[in-house]
C-alpha cells in the first residue's frame, strides 16, 4: 500500500452528496422536492402542517387509532392533538416492550403573532400591533409582502380560518420602514435596535368611510370588512389566534434550481422528510413513529410542545391496545428501549459569513444530511449529547443505506448556540441524536436549503425507521 493509499484510508472527508448520486437518484430528488414546495405553501401554520400532514397520513392508508380497539403488526394509525400535533405510527413484528424508532420535528416557525388588542387607526391607517414569536432579526421584516394566517370565532360562536395573501387576487400586507433620506439617526443604532418589537406594525387599511359620529373611519371601514367576511367584531381578536408570515412561494434557487427557497425551512424542511419517510414505511421490524410537535421556538413548552405528555400518552395506549395492558414499567420499559432521531435543521456555513464557523466541525450545504452529536451552547449547555455507542449506531446505519451524511456544530465554541427538542427526549430516559438539513438564512422570512440535502435526510429517516 502507497503512503498516498494509506493516507486516504486513514483521513475522512466529507463528500458533496450531488457528485455521489446517481442520475435516478437526481430525478427522484427534484420530483421530491417539488412535492416539498407545495407542502411548504400548503402548511405556514402548525395547524395548517397538521391539516396537510393528516390529509396524506390518510392517503397512505392511517386511520385514527382512537377507531382502533386493537392494534397488531403492519397497522398504520394517526393520533392528533389540538390540531398542532400529529403522531402517526406503523406497528412492528416485534414487541413494542422492546422499544420503537422515533423520529420528531417541530412545525412552529418564527413569525410575528397579532396580540389581543391589535387594530387600531393613527394619521388615516390602520394598523395591527403584533408580538413577535421565536428568534427574529426584527429587521427583516418591515417592506416585505405579509400574510395573514389563523382562527377567529365569530359572533355566533363558529371558528374561522382565515387566509389572506396568499392567492395572487389576494391583497397583501406589509410593515413600514423609514426612507434612507430621513434614517440617519435610525442607522447609526446597533442593528437589534434599528427596528423595535413594538413598531412592527401591519397596515391593514387606509380609506375612510364616511359615517355619521364615527371618529375612526379607517378604523370602521376595515372592522366592516371584516364583519360582513367573517362575522366577526373587534372582540373577536381577543381569543384569536392569528399569524402573520411572508406571502413568499416556494421556489427553485439557483440556474441549475439546486437550492429550495422558503420562509419555514426551519423546521419543515425536517418534518415533511420525517412525515414522508414513516409514510413509505410498511413492515417495519421494530413500531416505528413519527411526531410532529409545535412550540419548539420558544422553548417546547405547553400542552403542544415536546415537553408535553402527549407523545408518551399515545404510546401508552398504542402498547394497550397492542398487548392488553400498559402498566406504568411497561411504559417505562417501552421508552427506556426506544431510540429517537430529532428531526432538526442546523447552520449551514455560509461563505458570506465564515467568521462565525469552525470550519472543520460546520455543516455544509450539498453535502448531505448534518449529523450533530450535541447543539446547545458555549459549555455544551442545553443538550443531550449522544453516547459514542449511539452515533456510531446511526452513522453505521446511514453507511450501510447509502446515506451521504456530515457531522456538524452550531457555531464557533462561544459565537452563540440553539437548542432543539433533544434534550427534552432524552429526559424521557431514550436514546437521542439531531439529525437534519443545514439551512442558508436560519431563521430570516426567507430561507435555503440544498435539494441534495433534503433528500439525504429523507433517505435517512427511511433508514432509521427499518433498522
Amino acid at each position: 500500500m502507497t503512503d498516498k493509499e494509506l493516507y486516504e484510508k486513514l483521513t475522512y472527508e466529507n463528500k458533496n452528496a450531488y457528485l455521489e448520486m446517481t442520475e435516478e437518484q437526481k430525478k427522484e430528488m427534484f420530483a421530491f422536492c417539488d412535492e416539498y414546495r407545495a407542502f411548504l405553501d400548503n402548511g405556514k401554520t402548525e395547524r395548517e402542517c397538521v391539516k396537510e400532514s393528516l390529509r396524506l397520513a390518510k392517503a397512505a392508508g392511517f386511520v385514527a387509532l382512537d377507531e382502533l380497539d386493537v392494534l397488531k403488526p403492519g397497522d398504520k394509525v394517526y393520533k392528533l392533538n389540538r390540531d398542532k400535533n400529529i403522531l402517526l405510527a406503523v406497528i412492528g413484528t416485534e414487541d413494542i416492550k422492546e422499544g420503537i424508532n422515533i423520529a420528531g420535528a417541530h412545525i412552529d416557525s418564527p413569525r410575528l403573532d397579532l396580540k389581543q388588542n391589535p387594530l387600531y387607526e393613527s394619521n388615516d391607517m390602520a394598523l395591527l400591533k403584533t408580538h413577535y414569536y421565536g428568534g427574529i432579526k426584527k429587521y427583516q421584516w418591515p417592506t416585505i409582502p405579509l400574510a395573514i394566517h389563523g382562527v377567529i370565532y365569530d359572533e355566533k360562536g363558529e371558528k374561522q380560518e382565515i387566509v389572506i395573501g396568499e392567492k395572487d387576487t389576494d391583497p397583501v400586507f406589509v410593515i413600514t420602514d423609514l426612507l434612507p433620506h430621513l434614517g440617519k439617526d435610525q442607522m447609526s443604532k446597533k442593528m437589534t435596535d434599528g427596528v423595535e418589537a413594538e413598531n412592527l406594525n401591519i397596515l391593514i387599511g387606509g380609506m375612510p368611510i364616511e359615517a355619521e359620529d364615527v371618529k375612526e373611519t379607517v378604523k370602521f371601514s376595515v372592522l366592516k370588512i371584516l364583519n360582513a367576511r367573517y362575522g366577526i367584531t373587534e372582540k373577536s381578536f381577543q381569543s384569536a389566534e392569528i399569524e402573520i408570515v411572508p406571502a413568499f412561494k416556494a421556489r427553485n434557487i439557483g440556474l441549475d434550481e439546486s437550492f429550495v427557497g422558503s420562509y419555514g425551512h426551519d423546521d419543515r424542511v425536517c418534518a415533511y422528510t420525517t412525515l414522508r419517510g414513516i409514510l413509505d414505511e410498511t413492515a417495519p421490524k421494530r413500531t416505528a413513529a413519527a411526531i410532529l410537535v409545535d412550540k419548539e421556538e420558544i422553548g417546547s413548552m405547553g400542552n403542544t410542545g415536546a415537553k408535553s405528555a402527549f407523545m408518551t400518552m399515545t404510546f401508552a395506549e398504542i402498547t394497550e391496545k397492542l398487548t392488553g395492558e400498559c402498566s406504568v414499567t411497561d411504559l417505562n420499559r417501552v421508552i427506556a428501549n426506544s431510540a429517537c432521531m430529532s428531526s432538526d435543521v442546523t447552520a449551514a456555513f455560509d461563505p458570506n459569513f465564515p467568521g462565525v464557523n469552525e470550519a472543520r466541525n460546520a455543516s455544509y450545504a450539498g453535502k448531505g444530511v448534518a449529523i450533530m452529536k450535541y447543539t446547545g451552547a458555549r459549555g455544551k449547555a442545553g443538550t443531550s449529547d449522544a453516547s459514542a455507542e449511539y452515533v456510531y449506531l446511526i452513522g453505521k446505519l446511514l453507511d450501510d443505506d447509502g446515506v451521504i451524511w456530515q457531522t456538524g456544530e452550531l457555531g464557533k465554541v462561544d459565537q452563540g448556540g440553539g437548542g432543539t427538542i433533544a434534550q427534552y427526549v432524552a429526559n424521557l430516559n431514550m436514546d437521542v441524536i439531531d439529525c437534519g438539513v443545514p439551512v442558508l438564512s436560519m431563521h430570516a422570512p426567507y430561507e435555503v436549503v440544498a435539494k441534495s440535502d433534503v433528500y439525504m435526510a429523507y433517505k435517512a429517516y427511511k433508514a432509521f425507521y427499518k433498522r
